[in-house]
């Protein structure tokens, strides 16, 4: 029996898993799941392997080369590490809505320990967080996923060098996924800003009212009932979001 080995072949499976190993290790929507490294590694090259095959990707190295396999390599990892930016910046969407809730509501002192990233997290954070995870992947989010790298392969082959990117549209999608953020929570924001302003007029007009201790079940009673109460106008602002990060990857792989 003959085994036929194709080196460039091979170089091409390994460039597409450099630019896959951002988003599958790095990535909000792959960190949260607690998976061995060795999996994770073996995922990513077989992955890749289908995308070369499934994409008819030829390879574009005559000759291997060193020098031109680290270029690519780099070229790779940048383009990479752009995508996952990208889906890293939205799911912080989220994250930053629910951070808000907590400081407002006074839950900012008390945070959960992620056994995955082994960090504390904020707890509305991690719950808008877990539940924006869940809706990706009601809605389909790991097929667009897909299709999006499909893309990029299609528009920067793997081992074309790709050129220094526009810092533009990396700050205009960082800034809508601000926007989005506070959106998300800005019925709760606003309930709980009237809280407080109802309650620094009561200490005010009536000095002898504890209202630190007032202000504390009352906020978490509204801040809680009003988050439950607009989870139902949540849906629209959510696949704005996944949008952005769609168009994101459009505008700049173009």
């Amino acid at each position: 029996m003959q085994i036929l080995f194709d080196g460039a072949w091979l170089a091409t499976v390994l460039l597409v898993a450099i630019r896959l190993s951002p988003l599958f290790i790095a990535a909000p929507v792959f960190a949260s799941i607690q998976i061995p490294v060795a999996v994770r590694g073996l995922f990513i090259l077989a992955l890749s392997a289908l995308f070369v095959m499934g994409l008819n990707i030829s390879p574009i190295f005559t000759h291997l080369d060193v020098g031109t396999l680290v270029l690519a390599a780099l070229s790779e990892l940048m383009i990479g590490g752009i995508l996952a930016f990208g889906l890293f910046a939205t799911f912080t969407a989220f994250h930053l809505g629910g951070r808000i809730i907590d400081m407002q509501i006074g839950f900012g002192v008390a945070n959960i320990f992620d056994p995955v990233t082994r960090s504390q997290s904020p707890l509305l954070g991690t719950l808008l967080n877990l539940t924006a995870l869940m809706v990706f992947f009601a809605a389909n989010g790991h097929h667009l996923l897909l299709r999006g790298i499909a893309y990029s392969l299609e528009k920067a082959p793997p081992g074309k060098l790709f050129s220094t990117p526009d810092l533009a549209p990396l700050i205009s999608h960082l800034s809508a996924m601000f926007a989005l953020g506070v959106a998300l929570v800005a019925p709760v924001m606003i309930t709980l800003l009237l809280v407080d302003i109802g309650l620094a007029t009561i200490s005010r007009t009536m000095p002898q009212v504890n209202v630190f201790f007032v202000s504390m079940p009352l906020k978490v009673f509204v801040g809680l009932t009003m988050l439950a109460v607009s989870v139902h106008y949540m849906p629209p602002v959510m696949e704005k979001t996944f949008s952005a990060l769609f168009y994101f990857w459009q505008t700049v792989l173009q």
